[in-house]
């Protein structure tokens, strides 16, 4: 499956939206405190999209910041509450895209589970893709196998 390199994202209410232009980064699904309560599910699908290829065609002014940990910025709609993003100054070329905002097909499959050390207890995690107890920073030698294998 080729990735899909020109992709449109938008809100519940249509009022943000979104194009990029280039590949984006590999798909996770976490399991984090912070992203469970930022979706209000089990858990956040993300990907890493590169500043280059994001571009907000619309509603601009609709996005709101919260600042959810220190260093850590997620972006919404102040409209209908939809998550769009997450952002880091210390990586200001880096926006983390909040995948249910896709209307296309991005070409990716999620790569793994992270931080299922803090998952919810009442979901099962049934699909065979690598499981994680942190974040990708305390993985790095197996994500680099992970990828080799691709």
């Amino acid at each position: 499956m080729m990735p899909n390199t020109s992709l449109n994202a938008d809100c519940l209410c249509g009022g943000v939206r979104i194009e990029i232009s280039g590949r984006i980064g590999p798909l996770v699904y976490c399991h984090c405190s912070r992203c469970r309560k930022a979706s209000g599910t089990a858990f956040g699908a993300n990907a890493d999209v590169r500043r280059k290829y994001w571009k907000i065609v619309a509603g601009e002014d609709l996005i709101r910041e919260f600042e959810s940990s220190p260093g850590v910025f997620r972006g919404f709609c102040s409209r209908c509450g939809s998550p769009i993003y997450s952002r880091r100054p210390d990586a200001p070329d880096v926006y983390r895209l909040r995948l249910g905002l896709l209307n296309d097909d991005p070409g990716r499959r999620s790569l793994a589970h992270f931080w299922v050390g803090s998952k919810a207890t009442w979901f099962e995690i049934t699909d065979a893709l690598p499981q994680f107890a942190a974040g990708p920073a305390e993985h790095e030698e197996e994500l680099a196998a992970i990828f080799k294998g691709r």
